[in-house]
């Protein structure tokens, strides 16, 4: 008996690990239509070859770190690493390119999720400007600059979660989301305080790697 409840532990245990969701550094070879899939991009610091930059002033951006927490077993993250100087409107035209193909291999829209701190927030806009799909699930940390909300060329679509910190000079999304009222399905925004400014966002804390991925696993009304 004692054996057997062993084995059963062992079981649930080995099966609830083998399923979790993967993190990659690329866009996948194949994907699961039943699956739930999620895109970070990072912040300009990042850009180039070295995962631990360190700001002079917000300390070091720990890529790998935040990978490994904003990770999850109910979704698959895809973090790929930009290269220096990367052009951001190149890249947002690459990423949208990578949730159609999503989208052609029958993941609903529902199921991707773009997630964006700084300038990969600014890529995540575009991205989602590109898509014009409402039914996406878009986060924005710390990157609804005075200068997005002046690009209206640029309108965010789908569900949006934003999160700021109160003592970054990089504020609310209400700017942008006014100017966006026909394509944005829903929104919801909180900030945090941590007191380090933009640096809250360069090492995964919990202020707001929590609510992200709570925000990412709610039951979504079909």
């Amino acid at each position: 008996m004692y054996q057997k409840l062993l084995f059963i532990i062992f079981t649930f245990l080995f099966s609830s690990f083998s399923y979790g969701g993967k993190v990659y550094e690329s866009f996948p070879n194949k994907v699961n239509p039943s699956e739930h899939y999620v895109f970070y991009s990072h912040g300009f610091i990042v850009e180039g070859k070295d995962p631990t930059p360190i700001h002079e002033r917000w300390g070091q951006y720990n890529f790998p770190a935040i990978k490994q927490e904003l990770a999850d077993s109910s979704y698959h993250l895809i973090a790929t690493h930009r290269p220096a100087k990367t052009p951001p409107f190149n890249y947002a035209q690459q990423l949208s390119k990578q949730v159609t193909k999503l989208l052609k291999n029958g993941i609903p829209a529902s199921n991707i999720s773009l997630v964006g701190f700084s300038r990969g927030g600014f890529i995540t806009a575009i991205t989602s400007s590109h898509l014009k799909n409402m039914d996406i699930n878009v986060v924005i940390l710390a990157a609804c600059t005075s200068g997005l909300a002046k690009k209206t060329e640029i309108a965010i679509y789908g569900h949006l979660f934003s999160v700021y910190e109160t003592s970054d000079s990089v504020g609310s999304c209400d700017d942008v989301v006014n100017r966006s009222i026909n394509t944005v399905s829903s929104y919801t925004e909180i900030s945090i305080s941590t007191g380090k400014e933009h640096g809250a966002f360069f090492t995964p804390r919990k202020e707001w790697i929590l609510p992200v991925k709570a925000w990412l696993k709610r039951k979504k009304i079909q």
